[in-house]
């Protein structure tokens, strides 16, 4: 899930390889090849030796490393490295991939950016080349594989401020995905989607003074659409839209805004310059353990980084991207940069590195995925169970969100109840309004 708590304080062809269907295999794959071993599993790293082995750190874990900020990592900090542990991508997407990609263009549109023509499914550039490979690279992760259907029963957000001081919320959230979808047994279009894509719900369920405040957020296949944004108050019984001008707001006071929706990126991709900044190996936290118990519980603090529990990091080989808004979008928006770390393998973010309109580092984002057996499909890394933690080092406050917390379900695709079917209640602003009765 997105991990946005209490969101209502507004929020050129590619040809598909015929190998694409020969990476699923009935079993998980592990990396033991040369490049995979740059790092041996077993290796332990922390404050005495992280140096050595910076080159496969994002920046932003470097600086924690480093100690450039008030946030910086604890003396006891571990990262214990194991094998690089593959699941092969759905039989479905992959066969999308190999139908479609090869006509996928890319189109120019008058504002200088970019968009697509001919997509219908799967990755859109499975092999994305140059020109306009970074903005390839971010297509390929806007229609990454999700389950068709995700629901988190309790999700916990909680912030940190500079005295220590700690709050939390927690909500129940609803994602679904109403177009080009590849899950057996679906069409790839939901009926009376109308022209959406994806939908996320949100809706409070503590602290009770802000219990069944909700947000509806609405994303449209035609890529140049934005947003559409809705708050339910329950103090006036009626949901409300958001302008699109709140896009940099804080989320209920936490670290989030609505442009990291979609665990960790949803903005407009019609509106972005995206370059390709390296090809590189990183260090990253996938396949892990929800940490049990209430935060700051089984969270390495004081900065809540994750400890030895949650499990083994990984060798992951990423695409890192540099996203900036277009000249004409530019002139108040959150970020000056933001650089993303894309796994090859799945598409989905596991760090973000944001920065202010001076360029000057921000917030550092960890993205700790759990990998979720899906019905029908497997395990799936990008399915929306993980842990966001977001460390804002110019004001010395941080949030972490884990969707779900550890001792309520989370539920996917046909595992769902059937009351998480409901179109209406949870991808229509009407459906906000029905929350109450």
């Amino acid at each position: 899930m997105t991990g946005v708590i209490g969101f209502i304080t507004v929020l050129i062809f590619a040809v598909c390889p015929m190998s694409a269907i020969a990476q699923v295999s009935a079993n998980t794959k592990t990396i033991a090849d040369g490049a995979a071993e740059a790092i041996p599993p077993g290796t332990t790293i922390n404050m005495q030796n992280w140096q050595q082995y910076r080159q496969f750190m994002p920046d932003g874990m470097a600086a924690l490393f480093e100690g450039k900020y008030a946030w910086k990592m604890p003396p006891d900090a571990a990262l214990e490295v194991g094998p690089t542990i593959i699941h092969p991508l759905p039989r479905g997407y992959l066969a999308a991939t190999e139908k479609y990609a090869g006509q996928v263009q890319l189109q120019e549109i008058p504002n200088g950016g970019l968009t697509l023509r001919n997509y219908q499914g799967g990755a859109p550039f499975p092999n994305p080349q140059e020109p306009h490979k970074g903005w390839k690279i971010l297509a390929n992760l806007w229609y990454r594989y999700t389950p068709h259907l995700s629901a988190d029963t309790y999700a916990d957000g909680c912030l940190v401020d500079p005295h220590g001081s700690i709050s939390c919320d927690a909500a129940e959230i609803v994602e679904r995905q109403l177009a080009f979808n590849t899950d057996p047994g679906l069409p790839a279009t939901i009926p009376g989607a109308e022209g959406k894509f994806f939908t996320e719900w949100l809706m409070v369920l503590e602290p009770e003074q802000l219990r069944y405040s909700a947000n509806l957020n609405i994303s449209y296949a035609d890529l140049s659409r934005p947003d559409d944004q809705f708050v339910f108050l329950p103090a006036l019984r009626r949901a409300q839209p958001v302008s699109t001008l709140a896009r940099c707001s804080p989320s209920h006071d936490t670290d989030a805004t609505p442009e990291e929706l979609r665990e960790g990126f949803d903005s407009n991709l019609t509106q972005l310059k995206v370059d390709l900044v390296a090809e590189k190996k990183i260090l990253a936290l996938i396949d892990i353990t929800l940490p049990q118990g209430k935060f700051p519980q089984n969270f390495d603090m004081p900065l809540g980084w994750p400890t030895p529990a949650w499990g083994k990091w990984q060798l992951r080989d990423t695409y890192v991207i540099s996203l900036s808004k277009l000249p004409a979008y530019a002139s108040g928006y959150c970020y000056g940069k933001r650089v993303l770390y894309v796994d090859k393998q799945f598409s989905a973010p596991v760090w973000e590195d944001m920065y202010d309109m001076t360029m000057q580092p921000w917030k550092f984002m960890g993205l700790f995925l759990k990998t979720c057996n899906v019905p029908q499909i497997g395990p799936v890394n990008s399915c929306g169970a993980l842990l966001e933690s977001y460390w804002d080092v110019k004001n010395t406050h941080s949030t972490f969100f884990v969707d779900p917390d550890a001792a309520h379900p989370f539920y996917t695709n046909e595992d769902a109840p059937k009351e998480y079917a409901d179109l209406v209640r949870f991808t229509t602003a009407p459906g906000l309004n029905l929350i109450m009765r």
